[in-house]
């Protein structure tokens, strides 16, 4: 009897693992890539509502967002924040934008889309050769 309830809550531990070690790579399932806040170097506004990331060497991902950013355009520095309680981003309403505003200070801007750009995207923004 013991050994039966032993052998059943060690294969709920070991389901419970599976689980969650299914759930990291599920974004790549449904073609979605995602990246680490953590990992971001460097950003280039695309006008008011969009602004592209660099995360690693040669993967760039452009972050939609919800309505205009003031200042974005003219900021040195951003922050990227998960919105999801993971510091990983894969899809819109994930992450904000922190723009420090000289006269207002940080303000937030909602990310509503997430998508990486092709190689082809990059080159064509010269991002890379």
């Amino acid at each position: 009897m013991i050994k039966t309830f032993l052998l059943l809550v060690g294969a709920a531990i070991v389901a419970g693992c599976a689980q969650q070690a299914a759930s990291a790579p599920a974004a790549a399932s449904t073609g979605r890539e995602c990246f680490s806040a953590r990992n971001v170097s460097s950003f280039k506004a695309q006008g008011d509502n969009a602004v592209d990331v660099q995360v690693g060497v040669r993967r760039y991902f452009r972050l939609q967002l919800a309505g205009v950013c003031p200042n974005v355009n003219w900021t040195r520095r951003v922050a990227v924040v998960s919105r999801s309680g993971s510091s990983f981003i894969c899809q819109g309403f994930d992450a904000e934008l922190v723009v420090i505003d000289p006269g207002l200070g940080p303000q937030r801007c909602v990310v509503n889309g997430v998508r990486r750009l092709s190689d082809a995207e990059a080159r064509a923004l010269k991002y890379y050769k």
